[in-house]
């Protein structure tokens, strides 16, 4: 690959970055804090009610039997950064940031693995 692929090569990568952390950081804030098709369904049949103890289901709907994830308390759980709403777009940004390195690592290793079978 010549000078100027090379540099057409990380244009591209450099491109790609900041359009992962424009969505990430920036479109998340837009994202609905409203519930999807599957929160949706499995709330048929029941009432959210608020309490002091936190939200309370009434009525009868599969919801009712949910547990909370054992990945609840870590640090950024429902794509915040320890539970504060103002921090979506930080959040979106760190888990961008590992999903590529975990991605890169992934493809590197296979990348180094066909190399020395070759």
């Amino acid at each position: 690959m010549n000078a100027a692929g090379v540099a057409r090569h990380w244009q591209f990568w450099v491109a790609f970055g900041a359009a992962i952390l424009l969505i990430a950081g920036v479109v998340s804030y837009f994202a609905s804090s409203s519930p999807d098709g599957l929160d949706s369904a499995t709330l048929q049949g029941c009432r959210v009610v608020e309490t002091e103890h936190g939200e309370q289901l009434t009525g009868s709907c599969i919801a009712q039997h949910a547990t909370e994830h054992v990945m609840s308390v870590s640090p950024l759980a429902d794509y915040t950064i320890l539970g504060h709403p103002a921090t979506s777009g930080l959040a979106g940004i760190i888990g961008a940031v590992v999903v590529l390195a975990i991605a890169f690592g992934a493809f590197w290793l296979i990348a180094r693995t066909r190399r020395t079978k070759g």
